[in-house]
């Protein structure tokens, strides 16, 4: 009669009448360090996901409103601008902003991150057109003299304001991959725009709080508002070169606008 009981691991005994047994080995024990890469990455994968929970768990979805709102603004004051100066009727552009815009916030805060990522595109390709035809408009009235000269300086206020707003919109929503993207990361450190506080030493940001700073829509905002004033961007260097094309593009149509006000404010005088 043949006994076969189990030993330790890899191991099992034979035990045939009175005999002695004599250890058998079947296999050897498996390994980790033996086992191929990615099995043996997995092996840790456990204690790994337990020791990073708390990291991940720390980021948060930047804040959609404020980009929500600075379109509905330029779809205000859009509405605003003369029938002369506008395509289709004065509230086109405010009704597919609002269409766009609100569905697209919507959607982020349901987790539909594509459907939302379209949406924003769209609005924002919606808001660049509006405020080019219009500017366009504007040009060709002038030689004319056919607006009032109240009139016009408002106009040409309210593009300012508008153009301001849509790169602002477009600065936010190209950077780094989006706001989404950048809300993946634990800290902004790589991007189109040298925001000061990514070149500040490590050590100085975990001092300062800022080790997980984020830019936000205040930070775009404000560097778009450098660029229509200053027509450049001063304290925040450009490294990509959509976003130098984007700024050229930008400090040419604050330019133009603000020339129209100066020639106004010229011939008033």
């Amino acid at each position: 009669m043949c006994v076969v009981s189990q030993a330790p691991w890899g191991q099992a005994t034979t035990r045939t009448g009175s005999l002695p047994h004599r250890p058998r080995r079947i296999s050897n024990p498996p390994q980790v360090n033996n086992l191929p890469h990615k099995v043996r990455e997995g092996a840790g994968s456990f204690s790994s996901h337990n020791r990073y929970m708390p990291e991940l768990s720390k980021v948060t979805a930047e804040p959609r409103w404020p980009a929500a709102l600075a379109m509905l603004s330029i779809g205000g004051l859009y509405y605003a601008l003369p029938s002369e100066l506008t395509v289709g009727p004065d509230w086109l552009v405010l009704v597919l902003v609002a269409a766009l815009a609100i569905p697209a916030t919507i959607s982020h805060r349901r987790g539909y991150w594509r459907l939302s990522h379209s949406l924003g595109y769209a609005a924002s390709l919606v808001v660049t057109l509006s405020v080019v035809i219009s500017l366009a408009l504007l040009i060709s009235r002038l030689p004319a003299h056919k607006d009032p000269p109240g009139q016009l300086l408002l106009s040409a206020g309210a593009l300012w304001v508008c153009n301001l707003l849509v790169f602002a919109c477009w600065y936010w929503r190209l950077d780094a991959g989006g706001p989404h993207q950048r809300a993946l990361r634990r800290s902004h450190t790589d991007g189109a725009f040298l925001f000061p506080q990514m070149v500040l030493d490590v050590d100085l940001r975990k001092e300062m709080g800022e080790d997980e700073w984020q830019p936000g829509f205040v930070d775009y905002l404000f560097l778009a508002f450098n660029t229509s004033t200053a027509f450049s961007p001063t304290d925040v260097p450009v490294l990509s070169r959509w976003a130098k094309i984007l700024m050229m593009l930008q400090a040419s149509i604050s330019l133009a606008t603000i020339a129209i006000l100066a020639a106004r404010a010229v011939n008033i005088l």
